[in-house]
């Protein structure tokens, strides 16, 4: 598929599946706003893509568990474009910890504040960028620990909380945009690897079911949703477990 000419807005790509993302969009032609907690991780990680693809990426900090910290993102993306075509909603605090006595006030509050109420709010800021493009995409990485009774995961119940308050955000939201032809897709993909998209390995190796899931498999997911008609709503990615 091609992004020749989409903006592409993806959150905590300081890392893993966010980076990922930003690379291959790059890739693919589009323009990359990218965030990340710290604004030097958001600037290194911008020029990785410009030096990879020659795409044309900016960095910006965002700490999705501060409401000023996320007005101030979206005010900075709408002073360089006048829409977002695509919005990819990576960014939430994972929380290790089994016992709910694992973590303390701050950490839980903080994985709250990022997974959940950041989610609604970079969304909600980005929502009129979203509606100036002629075909927008909502892209929600959740977590396999948001689904009903899915317990394999040892992430602390605060992370549960999180992911389970974002699934519900996305699944209305993609009812009440789709007449507005918004599209809502959200991936609940359960622990999987990273792998550098830089690395000369990446996408060399056969990928079998007796594989674990890859970054890769996951971005692969994304931009295979992303390259649907428009008139294809495809809600929602759940994956076999063993």
């Amino acid at each position: 598929m091609e992004l020749t000419d989409r903006v592409l807005v993806v959150t905590g790509a300081g890392r893993g599946t966010g980076r990922a993302l930003a690379l291959r969009a790059g890739r693919l032609g589009a323009r990359v706003l990218l965030s990340a907690r710290s604004a030097e991780t958001a600037r290194t990680v911008a020029a990785e893509v410009t030096a990879d693809s020659g795409a044309d990426a900016e960095g910006l900090p965002c700490d999705l568990a501060d409401p000023a910290s996320v007005r101030a993102f979206a005010a900075a993306v709408a002073a360089r474009t006048d829409r977002v075509d695509v919005l990819v909603n990576n960014a939430a605090r994972y929380l290790p910890g089994p016992d709910l006595l694992d973590a303390d006030d701050e950490a839980i509050a903080d994985t709250l504040a990022s997974g959940a109420t950041g989610t609604v709010l970079v969304t909600r800021h980005l929502l009129p960028l979203l509606r100036a493009s002629a075909a927008a995409d909502v892209v929600n990485l959740v977590s396999a620990v948001a689904e009903p009774r899915n317990h394999r995961s040892d992430a602390h119940p605060a992370f549960y909380a999180a992911k389970a308050a974002q699934a519900g955000f996305a699944d209305v939201l993609s009812a009440r945009l789709r007449p507005e032809g918004i599209r809502v897709i959200s991936l609940y993909p359960p622990d999987f690897t990273d792998a550098d998209p830089l690395a000369p390995s990446w996408g060399t190796a056969p990928r079998t079911a007796a594989d674990p899931l890859t970054t890769q498999s996951v971005t692969d997911c994304v931009l295979f949703a992303l390259s649907q008609p428009r008139d294809c709503f495809v809600r929602s990615f759940h994956f076999e477990q063993l």
